[in-house]
């Protein structure tokens, strides 16, 4: 159990006015924050991008799926993962299918990105049960290109990642085993959110955010952060059929 205190409703009711007044803040900083990022700049997507797809070779504006706006999430599942895509990332796509029809409905396709083959992402949707387009990036230059993947020499000159490689945390090595693939080649993924619009026929880059913004967690992380359960210290994560207290 985490450390807190024990009080009267009184002094509850204190304390939760007092804490009103901070989140009231933090809810006018965020309507601000989403006012300058719909400000950004559009920049045209000028290079032609062919992704593989559960129906065969799409472009990026084919990706639209007929709508003005594309978001998609980047899972980590790189062409050298053996075991899966990182299971955190597994459980925020665990959590995205239920939005799809939101999102439609209003004008914004929702899909996955990842840079292992077609095939192993189309398994691994089956094993897991999303329903959202899941697209391919094998063999191109765009998650490199938008900032989702690293190359090695890249991944070599960053100083974090570098030490991370060199001497990893217990999780980070628990993390390296669940995916099936060394961490010279599992932290070159990038898990983050990508954003596109279309107009008049152009394609434009309009967003790119990735971790450890808080926006990159699964939605259960936020339900967690309404309950007085402590934080827990390590970022462990497991896939939803690989718990260990399953029964």
């Amino acid at each position: 159990m985490s450390e807190h205190t024990i009080g009267t409703r009184e002094e509850w009711e204190t304390a939760r006015a007092e804490l009103g007044k901070l989140e009231a803040e933090h809810a006018e900083l965020g309507r601000k924050v989403t006012e300058e990022r719909r400000r950004l700049p559009w920049v045209p997507v000028e290079k032609e991008y062919v992704f593989d797809t559960e129906d065969g070779k799409k472009t990026l504006a084919e990706l639209f799926d007929g709508r003005s706006h594309l978001l998609a999430y980047n899972i980590m599942f790189g062409p050298d993962y053996e075991l899966g895509a990182c299971p955190g990332c597994t459980n925020l796509g665990d959590e995205l299918s239920g939005t799809l029809v939101h999102m439609n409905h209003r004008d914004v396709t929702l899909i996955c990105f990842s840079r292992a083959p077609i095939d192993r992402l189309t398994a691994y949707k089956r094993r897991m049960g999303w329903e959202f387009p899941y697209v391919s990036t094998y063999g191109t230059d765009f998650p490199f290109d938008f900032g989702l993947a690293l190359k090695p020499e890249q991944a070599q000159a960053m100083p974090e990642v570098k030490g991370m490689i060199d001497d990893p945390p217990e999780w980070l090595e628990d993390w390296s085993r669940s995916i099936g693939a060394g961490l010279e080649d599992g932290l070159r993924e990038g898990p983050g959110y990508i954003a596109f619009a279309r107009e008049n026929g152009t394609v434009y880059h309009t967003y790119t955010v990735t971790a450890p913004d808080q926006f990159v967690a699964p939605y259960h992380a936020f339900l967690l952060d309404r309950t007085a359960k402590a934080e827990e210290e390590e970022p462990r994560a497991w896939r939803k059929d690989e718990y260990p207290d399953a029964a």
